[in-house]
This record gives C-alpha cells, sequence and structure tokens, in this order.
C-alpha cells in the first residue's frame, strides 16, 4: 500500500503542480504572470521541509498531501499581492518603489490573515496525540511552517521579482 501510495503521489503531486500553473495562465493570460505567481512555490517548500526537519518527521503520503494544500494557499497569497500591484499601476503610480512599497503595506493584512488563518487551522492536528495523529501530524507541519516562510518571502521576494519582471517585454534566447 505504501508503494502504491508513493508511486501515486509521484504522479499527482507534478499533476497538481502543472495544472495550478495553467490555471494562473488562463486567469491572467500571461506566462509571465503566471510564472511569477507560481514562485511563491518553492518558497513554501521550504518552510514545509524545514518544519519536517525540525520535528524530526520523515516525508510520508500525508507531508505530500499537505504541501499540495500548501500550495494552494501560497498561489493564493501571490495572486492577492501581485493583482494589488497591477490595480496600482493602472490607477497611475509609475514609481516602481513607491508600487511596491503602497501594494505592499495595503495586502500586508489580507496575506497574513489568510496565511494565519490556515495556519490556526492547523494547528490541533499539528499538536494532535490521539487516535490518527501520526497521519494528521505530518500534514498539518507542512503547511504550517509552508505557510509562515511562504508569507514572509511572498512580502519580500515577490515584490523583488515583480520589479524585475514588469517591465520585461520578451526574453531573448540569442542576444
Amino acid at each position: 500500500n505504501l508503494r502504491n501510495a508513493t508511486k501515486r503521489l509521484k504522479l499527482v503531486v507534478p499533476i497538481a503542480l502543472f495544472m495550478i500553473f495553467i490555471f494562473l495562465h488562463f486567469a491572467f493570460s500571461s506566462i509571465k504572470e503566471a510564472a511569477l505567481i507560481f514562485t511563491t512555490v518553492p518558497l513554501s517548500v521550504v518552510g514545509g521541509v524545514f518544519l519536517l526537519w525540525i520535528r524530526g518527521m520523515p516525508f510520508s503520503i500525508s507531508a505530500g498531501i499537505g504541501f499540495i494544500a500548501l500550495f494552494g494557499v501560497a498561489v493564493l497569497n501571490g495572486i492577492v499581492l501581485i493583482e494589488h500591484l497591477k490595480d496600482l499601476k493602472k490607477q497611475g503610480i509609475t514609481d516602481m518603489r513607491q508600487r511596491i512599497l503602497k501594494g505592499t503595506r495595503e495586502r500586508l493584512r489580507p496575506v497574513l490573515l489568510t496565511a494565519g488563518a490556515a495556519a490556526m487551522g492547523f494547528l490541533p492536528m499539528a499538536v494532535s496525540t490521539s487516535a490518527g495523529a501520526e497521519v494528521q501530524r505530518p500534514l498539518a507541519t507542512v503547511v504550517i511552517g509552508g505557510l509562515v516562510t511562504s508569507t514572509l518571502l511572498t512580502m519580500l521576494a515577490l515584490p523583488l521579482l515583480y520589479s524585475i519582471v514588469d517591465e520585461m517585454k520578451g526574453i531573448r534566447i540569442w542576444p
């Protein structure tokens, strides 16, 4: 059963990531913006892996499911921030520094509340010792750890990437 579940997880996680990217592309009609928001996924993995390591838990099937849930919340936070930065640009704020400072300040609370509510929802699972806790703990640990780093890095790294990518018109392979 474990081998079958692992094999299925090796198939499901890449499919989930691919579908997230496709949905982002459909939502924004831009590969550039989809890729920009998709960068929240690796930023969230860092915290999930780190907290699993800190708690001495191995990677398991339930931890893999936790990563899929984590990716959804991390992408949602990225969408909230990038959409607001785009709205500020449409409102006429052309100075990139001012747009990023204003946008991150105005979207700090929604991003923190989204991540905080999800993390608090998983907290009882993370500290549970009752029957079935060996399945719940890795899932909750991944989500909580990933949301912490994802939120921090979404508010710091994503605006920096946005400032680099926003003015790009295209990529030339042979300059």
